[in-house]
């Protein structure tokens, strides 16, 4: 049989109310026509588990995109910069020497060893919570808590947290496929913000070290190479934003997940051991980062159809973690399920820096609910942030009873 036209193919459009509102309604049919849909101009999107998880480790593809790839997502301005020096947009060889100056902050002994502060912040953010029976997840622990441990990582000062905070979320809204025109100029605002308050911290650093992430990455490397002070600096940024953005989406998204089934909560309270398994499957069900895009940098087929270089793949991983060809019952919330190959973290090279940061985080959020809540119950309507590529929540109000 011929491969499917590109003319007749359907296409994915990320800014499309339909995918906002339910994105994994708009996967299932994309999924049931066929592994391969169109995108934007010069995109292809690929919505199955087989093929993104393949496509994320192929060396055929890359992130490292030209200047005008950036000009066309984020408009003219210093956001274009940014995105050209940041690790998350970096090939080998300068991705493998940006990843491994950040890697001794986030490997796994060092994310242990924060185990008992990162608990003591969520027991400082939860009792007045408990105390008055209810709370807004996001507002109240979603979002305070994998800041403040960033912050700490990074060396921002505590007193300059709710500072730093509005130009972060702005930035966030720089991360979509395309950005929408009205959110561009925030954006730019944002980079040139963070750029000038983490230059000033930077800069007293390099007068007074400290033991934080900022003043690892000012330490010149083994080889003698001079420390490029502008790509410190913007990758310090994206990792403040990185820092975030995706705990918060997992914990606000798996109580919103928990508030929709209420036998897995009684499970999760009624075993707690359970908790490990129960934050893979919020991160699966719904995935904290809903797309991510790879640069076509050699020919390479699939399905029949051949991707030229300097196309885009579009790799849903959203819609990889509902692929009914690898996860039984895939539209249900199942904390026990095993196994749980979900692609939330990514793959390849660029398997998500934070993972283990993130998993620790929401382990111990939902440890401390599944052992200390009775009950957990929506108080209010939840609302969605209009974002394209991360599945986020802006408000989550609940009421619970502490045990």
């Amino acid at each position: 049989m011929s491969p499917t036209r590109r003319s007749t193919l359907p296409r994915f459009d990320s800014h499309d109310p339909a995918v906002l509102a339910d994105p994994y309604s708009v996967y299932r049919r994309l999924r049931a026509h066929g592994p391969v849909c169109r995108g934007g101009t010069g995109q292809w999107v690929l919505t199955r588990h087989a093929d993104v998880t393949a496509c994320l480790a192929d060396p055929r593809l890359g992130t490292e995109y030209p200047v005008e790839y950036h000009r066309m997502s984020v408009g003219d301005g210093p956001a274009v910069s940014f995105f050209s020096r940041i690790l998350l947009d970096r090939d080998p060889p300068h991705h493998t020497r940006l990843r491994r100056a950040m890697h001794p902050a986030f490997r796994p002994a060092a994310v242990r060893a924060l185990s008992d502060r990162i608990g003591a912040m969520v027991d400082d953010l939860l009792e007045p919570a408990f105390d008055r029976g209810h709370c807004d997840v996001v507002e109240d622990l979603a979002f305070p808590l994998p800041v403040s441990v960033v912050c700490e990582l990074l060396g921002i000062p505590a007193a300059d947290r709710e500072l730093v905070r509005p130009h972060a979320v702005d930035l966030a809204r720089g991360f979509g496929l395309v950005v929408a025109e009205p959110d561009r100029a925030a954006t730019h605002a944002a980079v040139t913000w963070l750029r000038d308050y983490i230059g000033e911290l930077a800069a007293e650093r390099l007068r007074s070290p400290g033991d934080d992430v900022l003043s690892h990455l000012l330490t010149p490397a083994s080889d003698g190479g001079p420390v490029d002070l502008a790509e410190v600096v913007d990758n310090v940024v994206f990792l403040f934003f990185a820092g975030f953005e995706t705990t918060m989406n997992l914990i606000a998204s798996g109580v919103a997940a928990l508030l929709d089934a209420p036998d897995q909560q009684r499970l999760l309270r009624k075993s707690p051991d359970l908790v490990p398994s129960a934050v893979e499957e919020f991160l699966r069900f719904d995935a904290p980062i809903q797309a991510v895009a790879r640069l076509v940098r050699e020919p390479m087929s699939l399905h029949g159809h051949t991707f030229r270089p300097g196309r885009l793949l579009v790799l849903l991983l959203g819609s990889a973690n509902r692929d009914e060809r690898v996860f039984a019952d895939p539209d249900r919330l199942d904390v026990t399920r095993s196994p749980n190959p979900h692609v939330s973290f990514g793959g390849g090279a660029h398997f998500c820096l934070g993972a283990a940061l993130a998993r620790l985080e929401g382990r111990i959020v939902f440890d401390r609910l599944a052992r200390r809540c009775r009950g957990l119950v929506p108080a209010g309507t939840p609302q969605r942030r209009r974002t394209t590529s991360f599945r986020s929540l802006s408000r989550l109000p609940v009421t619970f009873l502490a045990a």
